[in-house]
């Protein structure tokens, strides 16, 4: 029973590396969608997120099962319980990747992003496709390690964030107001995307040394 049960949380976190994986294919063709107005590959991107979904429903299908029949404790409970909260925030992910790609499919064939913030979120989607690559990594391996490279890349990305906002916000600020609209919601969606892998490093971290790091809240 216990060869059945170590095999079963093997299978909880190949799952979780899976959808991670997902989201890290579903950000990097969202932000290409988004930088070159790809709508083919926006209506991708919106369209897998339903395997996303679906992902993380199984996943948490499979650790609920665990728990109820095995009964576990200690770290092997920690495990599944942080299972169901990681899958919460990779789902998440998912689909924020998927709204980044829904405003390029509104504003096609137009660009989403005005010309003086291009490379602003140019950068934005650099930093959100390799913190998902690092997330990936940070759940095979459980290497805090990419935590802190995700953390310190977040850093970056939240000054980013608030730049778009000081922009905005500038006496000099001429764009239409479908574009400021467009802008701070692309801005928060890139912002919250890095976020929630934060999170997931928080809770990597509560499994590897039992010290519970608050999170932000859900999004």
């Amino acid at each position: 029973m216990r060869e059945v049960f170590q095999q079963e949380l093997a299978e909880v976190q190949e799952r979780l590396v899976a959808i991670a994986e997902s989201v890290h294919e579903a950000i990097t063709l969202a932000q290409q969608a988004f930088s070159t107005s790809d709508v083919a590959l926006a209506e991708r991107v919106i369209e897998g997120d339903q395997h996303i979904d679906a992902q993380a429903d199984e996943l948490d299908e499979l650790a609920i099962d665990v728990i109820a029949r095995q009964g576990p404790v200690a770290r092997d409970l920690r495990i599944l319980v942080s299972s169901l909260r990681i899958s919460a925030s990779l789902e998440r992910m998912g689909d924020l990747a998927r709204h980044i790609a829904t405003l390029a499919r509104y504003r096609f064939p137009d660009a989403v992003v005005p010309e003086p913030l291009i490379s602003t979120f140019e950068r934005m989607g650099e930093l959100d496709i390799e913190i998902a690559r690092l997330n990936v990594e940070l759940l095979k391996t459980e290497n805090l390690e990419y935590h802190e490279k995700i953390s310190e890349l977040d850093i970056e990305l939240d000054e980013l964030h608030k730049s778009v906002f000081d922009s905005v916000l500038a006496e000099e600020w001429n764009e239409p107001a479908n574009a400021t609209v467009d802008v701070t919601l692309a801005s928060r969606y890139h912002e919250r995307f890095a976020d929630h892998a934060v999170t997931i490093g928080k809770k990597i971290q509560y499994l590897s040394t039992g010290d519970w790091a608050p999170a932000e809240e859900e999004a």
